[in-house]
């Protein structure tokens, strides 16, 4: 029997802070809703800091990092690691890095979030447009997003600098006073880094490890094929080998916890009853678009709906590539999905 999913300490206030374990302190910064928040820490070095994942580039989080770290006795942030290209995860990379602060993060993750912050596009390109229409987007929200400037990840990541310095699956890493193994999982971000310190009792998951949320496994149109959620279910079948009851896991958004392998067996499971719901909704032919009911059991707010589209989108592919689903093109461009 495995030990309860436990959250062990209340979370600070967005820009403030909390002490979890020797030389570690949790860093909650601003973000806009839906999500309202990431998660950030701090690890001591002696004469400097360690910090995973930085938040957005904004006036505010700058704001808020000067604050903290004056707070903290004035020590500089000497190495940043990200755990994956989110730009809520890298918005301050190049802040920090123009401090003097190292990169430290995967090939993968470095190159996503370089070219994704150097392309910039001023109006929807036609591939967008294309991805859209292939996923059934309601026309009403399709008019609108055509007609607008398209969000870019430039909007909320500043200039990040060359070199870095690469980490990847299988390989060990110190932070904090502690060895860490590196174990890299996919489907949320590739080559998404998580951190499991040798002393069995911390693990850094980022998004890929997410508490109380189960993170987004979503396609776009730079890879409109693509099988996030077999890459995800296969990396947590990857961990739970390494996962015990005892381990706090630092994790991107909402509450830090133990009882890792209660919540890689939830999410696991919880993934396959989706998908369960989701091919016995596909009887007639429907659209991605058409799938939210079945998939999130919930209404999908406004600002929700581009998440959802993505991610219903993967769900239907992963049952493409396991045999489970056609999938035809309408005359409109969209992909109509049905049960073999």
């Amino acid at each position: 029997m495995t030990a309860p999913i436990r959250t062990p300490f209340d979370p600070p206030e967005d820009g403030a802070t909390r002490t979890i374990a020797d030389g570690v302190v949790w860093v909650r910064m601003p973000l806009p809703k839906p999500l309202g928040h990431v998660n950030c820490f701090l690890f001591d070095e002696g004469d400097g800091w360690t910090l995973v994942d930085t938040g957005l580039d904004t006036k505010t989080s700058r704001r808020i990092w000067r604050g903290i770290l004056d707070d903290l006795g004035g020590k500089p942030v000497t190495r940043v690691i990200a755990t994956h290209h989110h730009l809520d995860h890298v918005g301050l990379l190049g802040w920090f890095m123009e401090q003097g602060a190292e990169l430290v993060t995967t090939r993968t993750a470095y190159l996503m979030a370089r070219m994704l912050q150097l392309d910039v596009q001023e109006e929807s390109t036609p591939q967008m447009l294309a991805f859209w229409r292939s996923c059934g987007m309601d026309a009403d929200i399709y008019a609108e997003r055509a007609a607008e400037r398209p969000f870019n990840t430039a909007d909320a990541v500043g200039p990040i600098p060359l070199g870095y310095t690469r980490i990847e699956d299988g390989g060990e890493i110190a932070i904090g006073g502690r060895l860490w193994d590196i174990r890299c999982g996919n489907g949320h971000a590739p080559e998404h880094a998580t951190f499991w310190s040798r002393d069995g009792d911390l693990v850094i998951g980022g998004d890929q490890l997410l508490g109380a949320i189960s993170p987004n496994l979503g396609v776009s149109a730079t890879e409109p094929a693509a099988d996030p959620v077999g890459e995800w279910l296969a990396s947590c079948e990857a961990f739970r080998p390494f996962a015990t009851d005892q381990q706090l896991v630092l994790v991107g958004h909402k509450h830090i916890y133990t009882g890792l392998p209660a919540r890689l067996t939830q999410l696991i499971d919880n993934h396959h009853s989706a998908l369960e719901r989701l091919i016995n909704h596909l009887d007639t032919p429907r659209t991605a678009c058409d799938c939210f009911d079945p998939l999130f059991r919930r209404p999908i707010k406004a600002g929700e709906y581009g998440l959802a589209m993505v991610e219903a989108m993967a769900h239907c592919n992963h049952l493409f590539a396991r045999g489970l689903v056609t999938r035809d093109v309408s005359e409109d461009g969209a992909v109509l999905w049905k049960r073999v």
